[in-house]
């Protein structure tokens, strides 16, 4: 990129002068100790009655490995990604000042924790067919933007964007680019994660929720630069994903291979779409990069009652703006899509 951006610039001011809450763990330095009274923790051993690590190093340095990072590049949230969203406004934007961009239709919660942190949220509509609509993000950028929203693969739309576009972005935006890529592990296209050090104002979150199978522990991840990764340590809360989340995931980062199942999801991804295509009653099945269909179909909310009344739940995007008509469908086992796929030929005869 041509222009120097230095991502400190775009932070709230007394962001970069806060003094974090420093626990008993921040302070201590190493050294032989084997009676521990800093914590006021329980004294009596039960495998959880001391605090965990608040950096959470030992599963830092499984992620840089995973990911082809710096350990110091990484922010884990335990809430998935909802936190680090959260944490991109509380660091960025000025509460009733500030402004964020966010393509639509997309995930919610960019909008729900923007109302929650009291910033306004300006809505630019995906192109035909989806696509990222370049020029009319920057174009509703002013002053105050601080931040970029890009869900890529997208939900609830399902498609990747093509990285050159995202980076017209990085290159062109005066703010920080924010690169939501909880799907992909099932797009054809590689993560940013490559080109991290090369755009400073950028932001891109993962999770362990989807292709990893582990939405129950629900941790995500931010990365950054190492400026912009401590500040997500600065403003978190002291201990932010408890002692068993962390041992349960770097046990199953050290022994778990997704490859197969996911290449088994985008297999099946191929067949349901395909199946559904041919039904009268859908329009269309919408391209997709994860791990789910946006299927616009007759009488959505009808098709939804009667997968309901058959024990089978999607979700109904029929009122969300652009997605008019759509069920989501995630993709399931191939049992699971049989099953889907029975009900709506079944629903199709009628």
């Amino acid at each position: 990129m041509d222009k120097k951006i230095n991502p400190l610039d775009f932070v709230r001011p007394n962001i970069l002068a806060l003094e974090p809450y420093s626990t008993a763990r921040d302070e201590f330095k190493g050294g032989d100790i084997s009676v521990w009274l800093d914590a006021n923790e329980n004294p009596y051993p039960n495998g959880l009655n001391r605090y965990p690590d608040p950096h959470q190093k030992k599963l830092k340095h499984a992620i840089a490995a995973l990911k082809g990072v710096r350990e110091e590049q990484i922010f884990i949230g335990g809430a998935g990604s909802d936190e680090a969203i959260d944490l991109v406004y509380r660091i960025f934007c000025r509460p009733g000042i500030d402004n964020v961009i966010s393509i639509a239709p997309t995930y919610g919660v960019y909008e729900v924790s923007a109302e929650i942190n009291d910033i306004a949220l300006r809505k630019v509509p995906l192109g035909d067919d989806y696509s990222l609509p370049v020029d009319a993000l920057l174009d509703a950028a002013d002053s105050n933007s601080k931040i970029m929203w890009i869900c890529s693969p997208n939900n609830p739309t399902g498609n990747a964007f093509h990285p050159e576009e995202i980076i017209r972005l990085l290159e062109s935006f005066n703010g920080m680019v924010v690169v939501d890529e909880a799907y992909i592990d099932f797009s054809p296209y590689p993560s940013l994660l490559g080109v991290l050090d090369k755009y400073p104002n950028l932001i891109v979150m993962q999770t362990f929720s989807k292709a990893w199978g582990m939405a129950s522990l629900r941790m995500g991840m931010a990365f950054a630069s190492p400026e912009i990764a401590e500040l997500f340590a600065r403003v978190k809360y002291p201990y932010n994903v408890n002692g068993p989340t962390q041992e349960e995931l770097l046990r199953r980062i050290e022994s778990t291979d997704i490859r197969n199942a996911v290449n088994e999801i985008i297999s099946e991804r191929s067949r349901l779409a395909d199946t559904l295509q041919q039904l009268a009653m859908v329009h269309k099945v919408h391209h997709s990069d994860a791990n789910f269909l946006l299927v616009e179909v007759d009488d959505p909310d009808g098709v939804y009652d009667g997968l309901i009344a058959d024990g089978v739940i999607v979700r109904n995007r029929n009122r969300v703006t652009g997605c008019k008509g759509c069920l989501r469908f995630t993709v399931g086992t191939p049992a699971e899509n049989d099953r889907v796929i029975t009900l709506m030929k079944e629903m199709d005869r009628k």
